[in-house]
């Protein structure tokens, strides 16, 4: 799924709003978990989960082609980690 599939089934659930709005809606809330995640903070949705960011320190590495060693550079990356509740459901999802 896709976020025009999210906001094409949001708008046929919710008619008594134009795409437009739902749009915008859902743009935001990516925008926001965005800005909240580059802030380095920590978004919990109870039931779904939570997102994170971690750090990845400098490791060292070689260039396979020239066997040069190199250091990678440190970053940061976001983390989802699924919650209880979703890992349950998906979980039994596939047992049938």
């Amino acid at each position: 799924m896709i976020k025009s599939d999210i906001i094409d089934k949001l708008s046929s659930e919710f008619t008594q709003y134009p795409e437009t709005i739902v749009a915008d809606a859902v743009n935001s809330i990516m925008q926001e978990m965005t800005r909240y995640l580059v802030e380095r903070g920590r978004i919990e949705i109870r039931g779904f989960g939570s997102f994170t960011v971690r750090y990845h320190a400098s490791t060292q590495a070689h260039n396979p082609k020239t066997g040069e060693k190199l250091f990678t550079t440190p970053k940061y990356s976001p983390h989802f980690k699924p919650g209880k509740e979703l890992r349950e459901l998906v979980d039994a999802s596939r047992e049938e």
